[in-house]
C-alpha cells in the first residue's frame, strides 16, 4: 500500500493531476520562458530541484513549525533554495541565467511549490514528499518543454539554438512563424495541450 501511494505521488502529476494542464497552475512561467527550449529545460530542472528539496525540508520540520508562521517558514526555505539554484545557474550557464532573468527569483512565489508544501509536505513523511516534489516538478516541466519545442521550432526554425529546418525549405519560400515567439502563442499552445489531454481523459471533463 505504501509503495502504491509513493508511486502515485510520483506518477499522478505527470498526467492525471498535472499542475499546469489539470490544476492550471504555473501558467505565468509557461508564457514567459518557453520561446526557446533551453531556458524551458533549465527552468524545469530548477523548479524540480527546489520543489523536491523544499518538500523534504518542510516534511522534516512539519511537527515543529507553529501553525501561525508556517507560510513564512515555507517561504524562507524556498527562498534559500532558489538563491542556491540562482548562484549555481549563474556559475554554470550565465547566458541562460540572463535569459531567465527575474523568473528564477519568482520561483519563490510559484503557486505550484507553495501549494505542494501546504497540501502535501506538511502532512506526509520526507520520502513521499520528495517523490511528490519530483513528480510535480517534472509534470510542470513536461508542459514547458512541449510548449517550448513547438514555439522554437515553428517560430525560429531551431531547437536548442541549432538550425533544424533545412535551408532549402527557406529557399523555396518557407518562413518562420513570428507569432510563435510571442507570449499569446504560449497560452494558445497550452490551451491546445489542455484540450487534447481532456479529450483523452473523460473523467476530467466537467
Amino acid at each position: 500500500m505504501n509503495i502504491s501511494k509513493d508511486l502515485q505521488a510520483l506518477i499522478n502529476p505527470l498526467s492525471k493531476d498535472n499542475p499546469v494542464i489539470v490544476q492550471v497552475l504555473g501558467i505565468c512561467s509557461a508564457l514567459a520562458v518557453t520561446a526557446k527550449l533551453e531556458p524551458a529545460l533549465v527552468m524545469t530542472i530548477s523548479v524540480t530541484a527546489v520543489l523536491a528539496f523544499a518538500n523534504v525540508i518542510i516534511s522534516l520540520l512539519r511537527n515543529t513549525i507553529p501553525t501561525s508562521i508556517r507560510i513564512i517558514v515555507q517561504l524562507v526555505v524556498v527562498a534559500a533554495l532558489v538563491v542556491i539554484v540562482d548562484q549555481v545557474l549563474k556559475a554554470w550557464n550565465y547566458e541562460v541565467s540572463k535569459a531567465l532573468s527575474v523568473f528564477i527569483g519568482l520561483i519563490i512565489t510559484n503557486c505550484i511549490i507553495m501549494g505542494r508544501l501546504e497540501a502535501f509536505a506538511m502532512t506526509n513523511r520526507p520520502w513521499p514528499a520528495f517523490l511528490d516534489g519530483i513528480g510535480n516538478g517534472l509534470g510542470y516541466g513536461i508542459i514547458l518543454v512541449i510548449v517550448a519545442f513547438f514555439r522554437e521550432l515553428l517560430g525560429s526554425g531551431t531547437l536548442f539554438g541549432c538550425q533544424v529546418i533545412p535551408q532549402w525549405w527557406y529557399d523555396h519560400g518557407y518562413q518562420n512563424n513570428g507569432m510563435m515567439i510571442l507570449p499569446p502563442m504560449a497560452l494558445i499552445t497550452v490551451a491546445c495541450i489542455i484540450w487534447v489531454h481532456r479529450s483523452r481523459n473523460k473523467d476530467l471533463q466537467e
